[in-house]
C-alpha cells in the first residue's frame, strides 16, 4: 500500500509542478517572493529528502482517508484541496463527467467557508435588484456573466450570488494567470476549470477559445464571469479612461472603465451555441457606506453592496463580431447611466428588490468542521508544543499562514493593481477601439 500511495504522490507532484507552479515570472512582486520560498521548500522536501518526506506524506494521506489520527484534520481547506488533487489524478482520466460532479461538491464545501466569512462573520449585506423573469432563470441555465469591476471583493460577490442560486460549485471565471498561484483558493480554481489568461492577446486567444470549448459538455449549470473592463476600478484608472475617450471621440465614462471587447467577442462566439443567456451585473456601493475589502471582512467591519442583474438572451446579440463588440460597449454606456441613477437615488429601484436572506448552509459547513477539528487541533497543538521540533514546525506553519494571508489580502486590493495602459488599436471595421498592453494586471 505504501508503494501505491508513493506512486500517486509522485503523480500529484508532477501534475502540480507542470500545471501550477512553473511560471514564477508572471507573479506580482510581493506574491513571487513568498510563493517562491514555499515552492523551494516543497521542492527540497520532495527531491532532496525523499527517504524522510515520502513516508510522512503517505502517512498523512492515509490518515485523511482512514480518519484515525487527529493530524489528518488540521485544516479543512487542506482536506478539500487534497480531495481535489486526488479526484483530478484518480477520477478525471477515467470520467471527466464524474470528476466534474465530484469536484463541484468539494469546491462548494470549500468556497462556502468564504461565503460564511462574508455573510456570517463580517455581516456584509448584499441587496439584489432584478426582475422576476431573470430571477426564475438564475441557477437553472448556463450563463455568461459580465460585470463592472467596482470593489476588491467582486469575485466574492459572484460566489455569493451563485450560492444563492444553487450553482456555487460550478461558478467559473476568466482570470489573470497569476491568480492560480494563490495557495488553496487559486489552486482550487484551477482544478475547477477556471480560464486563466496572461493579458497578451497573441497568446491568450487560443487559450481562451480552448478553455471555453471545454465547457461544452459541462454536466451542471455554470456561470462564467468575465470582467470586460480588464482591471479593477480606481479613480486613477477612470481619469486615464476619460482622457482616452476624449481623444478618441468616445462617450466619456463617469462610473465605469472602457470595456475591452476582444475577449467578450471571443466568449460569445464560442459559447453562443450552448449558453442561452448573458447576465449583465452592475455592482454599486451605497453613498453612505464604505467600500468592502478583504481586510475589512477579516476585521468584521460590515458594509453594504447593491447588485443589479439583467438577463439578456444570447439570441438578441448580433451575429457578426463587430456588432457583438458594439453591443458590449452599449451595455456599458447603459451601465454608466444606471450608476448615475443609483448615485442620485441610492438604489436601483425598490420595485426590483428581491429579498434573499443569508443561507444557513455555509454556517452549517463551518460549524461542522469546527466540531470535528476543535479537539484534534487542541491535541495537535499540545503535541507540537511538547517537543522542540514540534515547536519549530508550529512556528513555520504560523509564518507561512501569515504570509499567505498577506499575499491574499494584497492580491485583492485595487490600489496595488497595475493601471491599464490603454493604447488605440485599429478595429476590424476601420474604427478605433481600446486595447490593453500585455503588462496589464487587475
Amino acid at each position: 500500500m505504501l508503494q501505491v500511495w508513493e506512486a500517486i504522490l509522485r503523480e500529484i507532484y508532477t501534475a502540480l509542478k507542470k500545471e501550477l507552479l512553473i511560471q514564477p515570472a508572471c507573479f506580482e512582486t510581493h506574491t513571487r517572493c513568498v510563493t517562491l520560498k514555499i515552492w523551494t521548500w516543497i521542492k527540497n522536501c520532495f527531491e532532496d529528502f525523499p527517504g524522510v518526506w515520502y513516508p510522512n506524506v503517505v502517512k498523512f494521506f492515509m490518515e485523511i482517508l482512514t480518519a484515525r489520527e487527529p493530524a489528518a484534520h488540521q485544516f479543512s481547506s487542506s482536506i478539500f484541496l487534497i480531495s481535489m488533487v486526488l479526484c483530478y489524478v484518480i477520477l478525471r482520466p477515467f470520467s471527466k463527467r464524474l470528476y466534474r460532479m465530484t469536484n463541484r461538491v468539494v469546491a462548494e464545501l470549500l468556497w462556502s467557508e468564504l461565503v460564511w466569512l462574508v455573510d456570517w462573520w463580517a455581516g456584509l449585506k448584499i441587496r439584489i435588484y432584478t426582475d422576476p423573469n431573470t430571477l426564475q432563470f438564475m441557477g437553472k441555465e448556463h450563463a455568461l456573466v459580465i460585470s463592472n469591476h467596482r470593489s476588491d471583493v467582486d469575485w466574492l460577490v459572484g460566489w455569493i450570488l451563485a450560492q444563492r442560486s444553487g450553482c456555487l460549485g460550478s461558478a467559473l471565471a476568466v482570470m489573470k494567470n497569476s491568480s492560480k498561484f494563490l495557495p488553496v483558493m487559486g489552486w482550487s480554481m484551477w482544478f475547477s476549470e477556471y480560464v486563466f489568461l496572461e493579458r497578451s492577446w497573441a497568446r491568450d486567444e487560443a487559450r481562451l477559445e480552448s478553455g471555453l470549448q471545454q465547457l461544452r459538455d459541462f454536466p451542471q449549470p455554470f456561470w462564467l464571469a468575465l470582467f470586460v473592463e480588464g482591471t479593477r476600478f480606481t479613480n486613477t484608472k477612470l481619469l486615464a479612461a476619460q482622457d482616452y475617450a476624449a481623444s478618441a471621440g468616445l462617450p466619456i465614462p463617469r462610473n465605469v472603465l472602457i470595456p475591452r471587447t476582444k475577449g467578450f467577442v471571443s466568449a460569445v462566439r464560442n459559447l453562443r451555441s450552448f449558453v442561452p443567456a448573458i447576465y449583465d451585473v452592475t455592482v454599486a456601493v451605497p453613498n453612505d457606506e464604505p467600500s468592502p475589502t478583504m481586510l475589512r471582512l477579516f476585521k468584521r467591519q460590515p458594509s453594504v453592496l447593491h447588485v443589479h442583474i439583467k438577463r439578456h438572451p444570447m439570441t438578441e446579440l448580433p451575429n457578426i463580431d463587430e456588432g457583438v463588440a458594439q453591443w458590449c460597449k452599449d451595455v456599458f454606456i447603459a451601465k454608466d447611466n444606471l450608476l448615475d441613477i443609483h448615485q442620485r437615488e441610492n438604489t436601483f429601484g425598490e420595485h426590483l428588490y428581491q429579498p434573499m436572506p443569508r443561507p444557513v448552509k455555509p454556517l452549517l459547513v463551518v460549524l461542522g468542521w469546527s466540531s470535528l477539528l476543535t479537539v484534534p487541533a487542541y491535541k495537535l497543538l499540545r503535541y507540537l508544543l511538547g517537543s522542540r521540533q514540534g515547536s519549530v514546525w508550529l512556528t513555520v506553519g504560523i509564518i507561512l499562514t501569515t504570509s499567505v494571508m498577506q499575499v491574499f489580502i494584497r492580491f485583492t486590493q485595487s490600489e496595488h493593481s497595475t493601471p491599464a495602459r490603454i493604447t488605440p488599436a485599429r478595429a476590424s471595421n476601420g474604427g478605433v477601439e481600446p486595447s490593453i498592453s500585455k503588462t496589464t494586471t487587475s
